[in-house]
């Protein structure tokens, strides 16, 4: 997406009450899904809600702003909305925010804003910050290094007047966010030797938003503010690393089903089948070298110079986007490939303009496989539910459309929730690179349930000589010299 995709609706939210081991040990966090499984959504209204998604890009100096063309009525927050409970301040108060794995910067409301939502339809209480109230709290100047790496990376400006680091995040819908930043405790959990340690907390510097406008003030998407998890300085996840607490990885995995939900960690999840690429250096985002794409193991006919990462072209992996966009140049190779693969027994079927395919059979029968493969011989998986949506039936044959959709004028290729969900991913940050591989929620075990997250733990276990145990998931990790055992907790 170019420049810098702002604070917009994120990827996986999640309610945070975070469990954070020491020594670089990682949080874990359960996510909620924000839209009861009973509501069903039709293409168009997922189209125009990833459409508020990708107009909400940050504006900057080094680029414009790219708009994503759609078509038809939306109700954005009914599908995809995750969101995570945090703990600011003396004492702690609970703030609801949306995670946004395209921005940095936590932010919330405060105190004194101007437009700020008081009230929210996803049926959660919103706070408003108060430093005055927080004896932990102080406000950041620009003279602070850490108002310095905001300059850096675009996240901060200073106001000379004052003295006071501020922010000023404007979105291409017209919604947007301003404020100051200020220094608070962040609160959490930390487990040591198998003991949950309670009231463990670390400062981090967050904004404190005092002006919204636009789709930011509407009581029906209503949070208390944006949790970035992009990869700058000022993010949450890079603060903590800086003072050890966690590393600088993050892992999710999101269930595809209807009861939603999924986990988010601040680690490594370790699974044994998980395949990684490199991210492309020096980018706001999480981009990917894409380099061909495969149906029914066929190469399609696309140039790989289109997949090419530069200041209005590439690959990124983006949880907050609903659907999978793809560049215009694949998009056409890539349904002719589908419509030309499937059986006979399924008739394409164009509604509103998206390609559609109507069928009685189940769609991993007549429907091809499909490999997105990226640098370093690494590919991705798609089985039908990872590019095609059910939409609804006609004459008692199931309508599935696709899911990909075109983005015309635009060599974006941009990956949601429908290629990631029921995927295990790791965004190692430190190791620039991400990984992932497939977990089906669908037909999972509970013993399927427990993934192991990496832990620097070998010091400590050296040290005491002593089994560790962690907790993942619901999991319990038995750690004792080389031997691993897993037990689950049916919580």
């Amino acid at each position: 997406m170019g420049p810098l995709f702002p604070a917009g609706i994120l990827i996986a939210v999640v309610v945070f009450h975070a469990t954070v081991v020491l020594s670089s040990f990682p949080a874990t966090l359960h996510l909620e899904r924000g839209v009861p499984a009973s509501h069903k959504l039709k293409l168009s209204q997922l189209k125009e809600r990833d459409r508020v998604r990708h107009s909400r890009m940050l504006q900057s100096s080094g680029g414009g702003v790219v708009d994503f063309p759609v078509q038809g009525t939306f109700d954005p927050f009914l599908v995809g909305l995750y969101y995570t409970r945090l703990q600011l301040g003396s004492p702690p108060r609970d703030f609801y925010v949306q995670i946004d794995t395209g921005s940095d910067v936590l932010w919330v409301s405060c105190s004194s804003c101007n437009g700020c939502p008081v009230s929210s339809g996803l049926h959660i209480p919103l706070n408003f910050f108060d430093p005055g109230s927080s004896p932990t709290a102080s406000l950041i100047s620009c003279s602070d290094q850490r108002c310095s790496l905001g300059l850096q990376s675009s996240d901060s400006v200073c106001a000379a007047q004052n003295n006071q680091c501020g922010y000023t995040f404007q979105y291409g819908d017209g919604s947007g966010t301003s404020g100051y930043y200020v220094s608070d405790l962040l609160h959490f959990d930390t487990i040591l030797g198998g003991s949950v340690m309670k009231n463990s907390s670390a400062p981090i510097v967050f904004g404190c938003s005092t002006l919204q406008t636009g789709d930011l003030t509407k009581p029906d998407r209503a949070v208390d503010g944006i949790f970035g998890f992009g990869q700058q300085d000022m993010s949450v996840i890079s603060q903590l690393a800086s003072q050890g607490i966690t590393p600088r990885v993050f892992s999710h995995c999101l269930k595809g089903d209807d009861s939603g939900g999924g986990i988010l960690v601040l680690g490594e999840i370790v699974e044994p089948n998980i395949v990684y690429t490199p991210l492309v250096p020096s980018q706001p985002h999480y981009n990917l070298n894409l380099q061909s794409i495969y149906v029914n193991g066929q190469t399609l006919a696309i140039d790989p110079s289109v997949f090419a990462t530069s200041s209005n072209q590439g690959t990124i992996i983006d949880s907050g986007t609903t659907l999978a966009y793809l560049t215009e140049a694949a998009y056409d190779p890539f349904i002719s490939a589908i419509t030309s693969t499937v059986s006979p027994s399924v008739s394409p079927y164009l509604s509103k303009g998206n390609q559609c395919y109507l069928t009685s059979s189940s769609i991993n029968d007549v429907f091809p496989q499909v490999s997105l493969n990226f640098a370093g011989g690494t590919s991705m998986i798609l089985i039908p539910q990872d590019y095609l949506i059910q939409q609804s039936s006609i004459n008692g044959a199931a309508l599935w459309c696709v899911g990909f959709q075109k983005i015309q004028g635009q060599e974006i290729t941009i990956l949601g929730d429908l290629v990631l969900k029921d995927k295990i991913f790791v965004y190692d940050i430190a190791g620039q690179r991400i990984g992932w591989a497939n977990y089906d929620s669908h037909h999972a075990t509970h013993l399927e349930l427990c993934f192991t997250v990496r832990r620097s733990f070998w010091s400590i276990f050296q040290a005491t000589g002593r089994a560790m145990q962690y907790y993942c998931f619901g999991c319990i990790q038995l750690l004792s010299g080389v031997q691993l055992i897993s037990e689950c907790l049916f919580f």
